[in-house]
């Protein structure tokens, strides 16, 4: 109650504008591909430091929030997602626009955002310290478990075919390890380019995958219509979606939980939430990738739930759950705060001031869901001969407004021409981009555990001697077997009879 209290003390009329107004600035940053909320929150530190620190929460909040939503904005509309974490919603979302039900999955996203979000924060108003500590016990194995994990789920889940989406996540991986190895400093697969030794710049392979993909694969049809002959009516009714409520609660579970082990975050937690969706969900509105709603709902609400819980750790323990908390962390440190255990017993009025930050940006991306995101809608409906320039358009400059670079561009074009390809022959991109976007943590992570087992008398204790450690490497090797197409039968006929005779009995 005195928590509560202290929240409701915390609000004022100029505290609720500068939340609205992060929101709104957020919904644009997130929407544009290029544009990362990481970005945003960067430059706000910057343009905030002279301010209280209870107004520059306010923005920053407002932006992260809202900006991890609008990143299905363009997922839905376009194909593109606005960030790596959006990758899962472009599997349903956009077949949802092709069919004319691009209003629809904006209201979804929407509305399980919200959901997510407000999860997210509740977790953290009741249970940061526990979940901390539980996520601090992961050890580097853990880590990198956790992200084979993610990528057994996704092979499977783009592709019919088992094994073009199992190449396509090798590549993914072998993609990520271009650059400067971490452990030993020197360039590894960069061909003496100066440029390449940062690694593959994530959001020029994002943009050439999806975006400039999509522009080559339309003109490759000829077909220059419209995305959809209708993008559907924005009815945002709230009894359409409390069905869904189930799913969204345990997608959310999934989201914060992910999002409070520093280093995972929305890419990770939305593959494994869908994933999740897609064994649960007995009779989807239509096939998974085909334009299931369910889909965009477990994708959205855990990569919203991931907010909440990569605060709990930054609050906690000054440790960032992501790149936005961590820039954060740093917004902390320019006004003189220091988060840790001591934060709550120094400045107890700081936490109250996040959570009310976090519950009113939640209310603001909801306001602005319903009222600005449905004049977007309209992208489908505009021809295709005029849509398709625009988009290339800003694939050029959303690539080029990260590093500056052209090499950049060139490489999006390149990335972008394999992913015309890779369409061609039934190859799916998002297993290739979720390779990138984990191969980073499971390289380190592996070559980590394995360093520090070496110094231990067994290194098969040191690796799997755990109980996280034994539960993760089960539910790896569970669901890699389990997508190969003959065992995927067995277990079926196995549950099969296990249900008749359980029947039988009754």
């Amino acid at each position: 109650m005195d928590l509560f209290l202290s929240m409701i003390s915390q609000v004022d009329l100029a505290f609720v504008l500068l939340i609205f107004a992060g929101a709104f600035a957020g919904l644009f940053v997130g929407a544009i591909p290029g544009l990362s909320v990481t970005m945003a929150t960067a430059l706000l530190v910057s343009i905030t430091f002279t301010w209280t620190v209870k107004n520059a929460l306010a923005v920053i909040l407002g932006v992260f929030v809202s900006g991890v939503y609008a990143g299905a904005v363009s997922a839905i509309l376009i194909n593109i997602p606005g960030a790596p974490s959006s990758v899962v919603t472009t599997l349903d979302g956009h077949p949802m626009a092709r069919k004319g039900e691009a209003a629809l999955a904006l209201w979804a996203a929407t509305f399980h955002s919200f959901v997510g979000s407000v999860f997210g924060f509740l977790v953290l108003m009741f249970v940061a310290r526990p979940v901390t500590d539980f996520a601090l016990s992961f050890t580097a194995m853990d880590y990198f478990l956790l992200a084979l994990f993610g990528l057994t789920t996704i092979g499977t889940l783009t592709a019919k075919n088992y094994l073009k989406g199992g190449i396509c996540a090798i590549l993914g991986l072998l993609l990520s390890m271009v650059g400067i190895d971490p452990f030993s400093g020197t360039a590894r697969y960069s061909f003496g380019l100066t440029d390449l030794q940062g690694g593959i710049p994530l959001i020029a392979a994002l943009i050439g995958l999806f975006g400039f993909a999509e522009v080559l694969d339309q003109v490759a049809r000829g077909t220059m219509s419209a995305i959809a002959e209708q993008a559907g009516r924005m009815r945002c009714s709230f009894r359409e979606m409390i069905p869904y409520l189930p799913l969204s609660l345990r997608s959310s579970v999934i989201g914060t939980f992910i999002g409070a082990l520093p280093g995972a975050g929305g890419p990770v937690a939305s593959i494994i939430a869908y994933d999740q969706a897609r064994k649960s969900v007995k009779n989807p509105t239509r096939p998974f990738g085909e334009g299931a709603v369910e889909g965009v709902i477990a994708s959205e609400a855990a990569n919203n739930a991931c907010i909440g819980g990569a605060l709990i750790p930054m609050l906690t323990l000054a440790v960032p759950g992501d790149a936005v908390t961590a820039v954060m962390l740093a917004a902390f440190y320019v006004h003189g705060l220091q988060p840790g255990p001591l934060l709550f017993v120094r400045t107890p009025e700081l936490f109250s001031v996040v959570l009310a930050a976090g519950f009113i940006a939640c209310f603001a991306m909801l306001v602005l869901g319903m009222t600005v995101v449905p004049r977007l809608s309209g992208i489908v409906l505009i021809p295709k001969r005029i849509l398709m320039p625009l988009v290339t358009v800003l694939c050029v400059v959303g690539t080029y407004a990260v590093n500056s670079s052209m090499f950049d561009v060139g490489l999006m074009f390149c990335f972008g021409l394999a992913g015309f390809l890779m369409r061609s022959r039934g190859y799916p991109a998002a297993p290739l981009v979720l390779g990138l976007v984990l191969g980073e943590m499971m390289d380190s992570n592996l070559r980590r555990a394995v360093n520090m087992a070496l110094a231990g008398d067994s290194i098969l204790a040191e690796l799997f001697g755990r109980p996280t450690t034994l539960v993760l490497s089960f539910l790896v090797v569970f669901s890699a077997l389990a997508a190969v197409p003959a065992v995927k039968e067995r277990i079926g006929a196995a549950a099969s009879r296990v249900l008749s005779v359980f029947g039988s009995g009754r």
